[in-house]
């Protein structure tokens, strides 16, 4: 543009300055511009973008020389600049301004040679013109300058605009074509990508080894047709790739879509996210997305899954699976005449087995129960285990009462039968419970909760008993539920009491002891008998502090009578093997200063039924804290000769069932009581007969050889006072 620009000057100025001046001239321009030449092609060959400090200067002083040669003539010359022929003066000025424009990368240099080129012919036009015209000639001379200067800032504040705009686009691109790399070569997802006809474009290495085929084999490949295996011949695709087929058809984006696919045969689980794309000119271009194997974690997912509907220990489905298919049951059968059932199962003497065979035993016998169960389900029907040795069936069909009946016979027939486990012979049996859905509003829930009710009601029956739900139960369980909330609260609203019964000595009737007597009379609900509160207390936890409240005040009361009489009290198993049990009793001996030797605790044979060693651990505390035990009931439910040979007593008590056999001269109720009566004296060990009414019966107690008696011939259960006053004041009292 330099030289270009030479050639308008020789035009205004060859007259005025001589030919050897303007060659002069000539060469000083040729030099600069051959100089700006090479120090630009050198900036071109750096690595840099920028320039060296030294080399900017170096260019920038070259460029000012440049600008002083231009505006030489014109401060030399003036006159011919305004004598000339302006168009040629003109072509000089744009070309000039131009090239200024033209260094817009480099700025510094534009502005100097502006600068320089500009107040340089300015000050010649000006000197050789006045002030009449040289004025306005140096006045444009500057506006031309100042123009040519302002576009080079602007176009390189532009310049400068894109190239920082390209350079964050191209270091965009060099990081994700970076991250890119890193994905498909250290991570296991892959990329994929089809065109506008669902075919496979730039398949990668990694997405061709998810395929199971070259990468050149699947370019151009329908996707679908290449994971759908066998399927894609005969249409029975899975779910999840004929959604994944819509989606693609559709254009719809998509992310963590999991989908069955086949490869080389084998079945396997993917995770694909993918996005439409579109060429530049907006046109649909197909999807690009990301995918990756998850068959090990879909697998263990589906693994979870199962654990969390079915039994581990019998394979069976469990409570929630069986809650879905009923609820699926009830939907079924909710036209007029549809029904269905459930029935509640429990194992009976199961606990029996755990405690004296191990739980070993125990597992195997319930996989043994569980087999029969099932092959003896009917088309539809379900079982399952709800929980510990209960089962449970879901029946669909024909549900009707004589259905269910006759399913509940055959299942307790069946499954009641004898188990050979590891050489030792089992024996079981069922109680079962149901309830039938006829199209009522209800739920799976209730309608279990009706069976369990039932089943509740069929195990007070006794064993292989079946009992259907009837509207009944659910009025005596809430009449029930009633009596417990109420229990919960008979110590802190007074409602309990203690009446105590004489136990006197066999041949003297001299009164030895009295046994303490609970009783409840419920504001709410009137006097309730022991046989229907005590029950109902072990069964709820209640029985602990009720427990604790009556050793305290029997405590209290028994303080106040001489000192060879005795109180007996009676223990429940719950309260026996709380934690917190000998802990309580030291606390009423010593809150009542009663002697430990004067409290004999009554325990039944079903406390060893539970925890042997806890028994006998509870028992050796008892000892150690200076009290006795009793054995009540003895011979009723689970006697055995065996808890006489292990467990120290101080006392058998007979129950008054074999004293009124013996009474109706009952060989067997004679010689059980002759027996346990000599094993009593063998043993060292007082026995008591319960529930004497009458003087036949005293007769035949003295001449068997009972210790003491107890029952309504000597007095019934009375309240303290009463107990009290029968001592007088001598100490000794009789009841006759």
């Amino acid at each position: 543009m330099l030289l270009a620009a030479t050639i308008p000057v020789f035009t205004v100025f060859s007259d005025r300055a001589g030919p050897w001046t303007m060659g002069a001239w000539y060469a000083i321009v040729c030099a600069l511009a051959a100089a700006l030449i090479r120090m630009e092609r050198g900036f071109a060959q750096q690595e840099h973008a920028l320039p060296a400090a030294p080399d900017r200067h170096h260019h920038c002083g070259t460029i000012g020389l440049a600008g002083l040669a231009f505006a030489l003539p014109i401060a030399l010359f003036p006159g011919a600049a305004m004598a000339g022929p302006g168009p040629h003066f003109a072509a000089m000025q744009v070309l000039l301004g131009v090239y200024v424009v033209a260094l817009a990368m480099a700025v510094r240099a534009a502005l100097a040679f502006a600068a320089i080129f500009g107040i340089g012919g300015a000050v010649g036009l000006l000197m050789a013109g006045g002030l009449e015209w040289g004025a306005g000639a140096a006045a444009a001379q500057l506006c031309i300058a100042g123009l040519a200067a302002a576009g080079a800032v602007i176009l390189a504040r532009l310049s400068a605009s894109l190239n920082t705009a390209r350079a964050g686009a191209r270091e965009k691109e060099e990081t994700l074509s970076l991250l890119l790399r890193e994905f498909e070569h250290d991570r296991a997802e892959w990329l994929w990508q089809v065109d506008g006809t669902r075919r496979m474009r730039h398949v990668s290495p990694r997405f061709a080894t998810a395929l199971g085929i070259e990468a050149q084999a699947a370019e151009g490949l329908p996707l679908i047709e290449a994971i759908a295996g066998e399927g894609w011949k005969t249409g029975a695709l899975p779910a999840s790739l004929r959604d994944l087929a819509e989606r693609l058809k559709r254009r719809e984006a998509f992310s963590g879509t999991i989908v069955r696919v086949q490869v080389n045969g084998t079945a396997r689980w993917w995770e694909l996210s993918g996005t439409p794309i579109c060429d530049e000119g907006g046109r649909f271009a197909g999807f690009r997305g990301v995918g990756s194997d998850v068959t090990e974690r879909t697998e263990n997912a589906q693994k979870v899954a199962r654990l969390a509907r079915y039994d581990q220990l019998t394979g069976l489905p469990n409570r929630m699976m069986l809650n879905e298919n009923l609820r699926r049951a009830m939907t079924d059968a909710a036209s007029p005449h549809g029904h269905c059932a459930f029935l509640s199962i429990d194992i009976d003497r199961f606990k029996t087995v755990n405690d004296t065979l191990g739980h070993a035993i125990g597992d195997a016998l319930l996989v043994q129960v569980a087999q029969r169960l099932r092959e003896m389900m009917g088309a539809g029907d379900m079982c399952g285990r709800m929980d510990g040795d209960e089962f449970g069936i879901v029946m669909t069909g024909d549900a009707s009462a004589a259905a269910v009946q006759a399913m509940a016979a055959a299942i307790i027939e069946r499954v009641s039968r004898p188990y050979d486990i590891d050489r030792h012979a089992v024996h079981i049996g069922l109680r079962i419970g149901s309830a039938t859905y006829a199209g009522n509003a209800e739920t799976g829930e209730s309608l279990m909760r009706r069976a369990d009710l039932a089943l509740e009601w069929a195990k007070e029956a006794g064993g292989g008993v079946h009992l259907a739900y009837e509207p009944g139960m659910q009025a005596e369980a809430d009449k029930r539920r009633a009596l417990e909330n109420a229990l919960h609260q008979a110590v802190e609203n007074a409602e309990l009491d203690l009446q105590f019964q004489p136990v006197v000595d066999t041949e003297s009737e001299s009164i030895v002891g009295f046994e303490a007597l609970l009783r409840w009379n419920s504001a709410a609900h009137g006097r309730i008998a022991p046989d229907v509160f005590i029950p109902i207390a072990e069964r709820t936890g209640a029985i602990v502090p009720i427990g604790e409240w009556v050793l305290n005040r029997a405590c209290e009361e028994a303080a106040k009578w001489p000192a060879h009489v005795r109180l007996a009290v009676n223990v429940s198993p719950e309260q026996l093997l709380h934690e917190n049990f000998t802990r309580a009793l030291s606390h009423a001996l010593d809150n009542s200063g009663l002697s430990p030797a004067r409290l004999e605790l009554e325990v039944t044979e079903s406390v060893f039924l539970r925890d042997g060693a806890a028994v006998q651990a509870t028992f050796r505390r008892i000892e150690g804290l200076g009290c006795t035990i009793a054995l009540d009931d003895f011979g009723t439910g689970y006697s055995s000769l065996g808890y006489l040979r292990t467990h120290r007593f101080s006392t058998i008590k007979i129950d008054r069932s074999f004293v009124q056999g013996a009474t109706k001269n009952s060989a067997e109720s004679v010689a059980i009581l002759r027996a346990v009566v000599a094993l009593a004296d063998a043993l060292d060990m007082t026995t008591t007969a319960e529930g004497v009414e009458n003087d036949s019966e005293l007769e035949n107690i003295r001449r068997l050889g009972c210790t003491r008696i107890q029952g309504y011939l000597f007095g019934s259960p009375m309240d303290a006072r009463e107990a009290r006053a029968l001592f007088g004041h001598g100490g000794e009292a009789g009841v006759r």
